[in-house]
């Protein structure tokens, strides 16, 4: 019986670890092109294939064009997010080239914790 009660409790556990990762902030801070992060700021192309380590994040192949919508700023600048037809994520600028500037100035908003929810069609994924 404790044995049970043992393996429920590391089961619980270890799945609360695994909410806790989905969410995570990733940065207090982003830049966007308005103070929605409604506007697109730009449009870049893919120099490599690139495969997100969960699914708050965009995954996509060489070649393929992004619309951004805002950079996280101050922790991990090195993280932009953007949209591939109808999915949507954050990924690494280093893995892209910007082909078109559409906003100049960029806005510094602070970020909420929807940011960091994975987001499937239209629907967030709270797991």
């Amino acid at each position: 019986m404790s044995r049970i009660l043992d393996q429920r409790i590391l089961l619980l556990v270890s799945s609360f670890l695994t909410s806790l990762q989905s969410t995570k902030v990733l940065s207090e801070w982003k830049k966007c092109g308005d103070r929605e992060c409604e506007t697109a700021m730009s449009r870049v192309q893919a120099t490599t294939d690139y495969l997100g380590p969960d699914c708050r994040y965009l995954n996509f192949k060489t070649g393929e064009e992004i619309i951004v919508y805002s950079k996280l700023s101050r922790e991990h600048e090195n993280l932009w997010t953007g949209s591939k037809g109808k999915d949507f994520g954050y990924f690494p600028k280093d893995a892209v080239k910007v082909e078109e500037v559409f906003i100049a100035e960029e806005v510094e908003v602070l970020t909420k914790e929807t940011d960091f929810l994975c987001l499937h069609g239209d629907k967030y994924d709270f797991e």
